[in-house]
């Protein structure tokens, strides 16, 4: 069985190259989902502190 990576199957290197770019954007996807998380704990907070000490 040969590997995908092989340089006799013309298109290992464009679907390898493929798998490297869909890895990366779901990586950078991961990253947004994660800050945009960490924004709403961030807004939350200050929310709940502007309510506790509202006169």
């Amino acid at each position: 069985m040969a590997e995908p990576t092989s340089p006799d199957e013309p298109g290992a290197a464009a679907e390898q190259d493929r798998l490297s770019l869909e890895k990366k954007r779901e990586r950078f996807v991961w990253y947004y989902l994660a800050y945009f998380l960490f924004g709403i704990h961030i807004v939350a907070f200050v929310m709940i502190y502007a309510v506790r000490h509202a006169k």
